[in-house]
């Protein structure tokens, strides 16, 4: 019997779980909080934010697995950017109102200082706060490092939450640099952690 915290592929059917997990994992976010300041229905929004990511972005183009607390989206380097359709741009756009124009000025903010090596990037990894400290999170990251590691490839994130930093240094991270979103926007410390198993590949 697997135990509730073994990583695991995420199935079509686990779509809403999982984003119902993710959606409870980042509200207390900065960065989600910014993107999504009206308070009323915002566990809702958050859903169907990550259900846009899993199901339009990373599902289609990455590493997506889950525990039943936890959520990890990664892509590998070499993953094409896929621009959104009209129906994924008209969804985000419902879902953000007003405040559509804040997801660009970050999105164009993070981009450039997106590293050039070719690295795994962990683009979203969220617990359910009611099992916070069971060991979801960094079975997850282990298991998407293990895959970075395998390929002799370092990885790289960006955490909206200072008090994360800590977590993902136990892991390999270090601090490359801080991201500051002008007009009252949260502060992104890009992490990266150097390849390590590259010894491991030769006979």
């Amino acid at each position: 019997m697997q135990s509730p915290n073994t990583p695991k592929p995420i199935e079509t059917g686990d779509t809403l779980e999982t984003t119902r997990i993710l959606a409870r994992a980042f509200g207390d976010d900065p960065m989600m909080l910014w993107l999504f300041p009206d308070e009323e229905g915002r566990e809702g929004r958050l859903a169907q934010w990550f259900d846009i990511m899993l199901t339009q972005k990373y599902g289609p183009l990455g590493h997506c697995e889950r525990t039943d607390a936890a959520a990890a989206f990664w892509t590998p380097p070499g993953t094409a950017e896929q621009h959104p359709d009209e129906e994924t741009l008209a969804r985000i756009s419902g879902l953000l109102g007003q405040h559509t124009a804040r997801l660009g000025e970050m999105l164009e903010l993070v981009g450039k200082a997106v590293p050039q090596e070719p690295h795994w990037y962990l683009a979203v990894l969220g617990s359910d706060p009611a099992a916070q400290g069971q060991g979801h999170g960094a079975a997850l990251l282990r298991s998407g490092l293990a895959k970075a590691d395998a390929a002799g490839l370092p990885a790289h994130l960006e955490s909206s939450k200072q008090d994360n930093i800590g977590f993902y240094e136990r892991f390999g991270f270090t601090v490359r640099g801080e991201i500051h979103v002008p007009g009252g926007g949260p502060t992104l410390w890009s992490m990266w952690r150097e390849a390590r198993g590259r010894l491991d590949q030769h006979s």
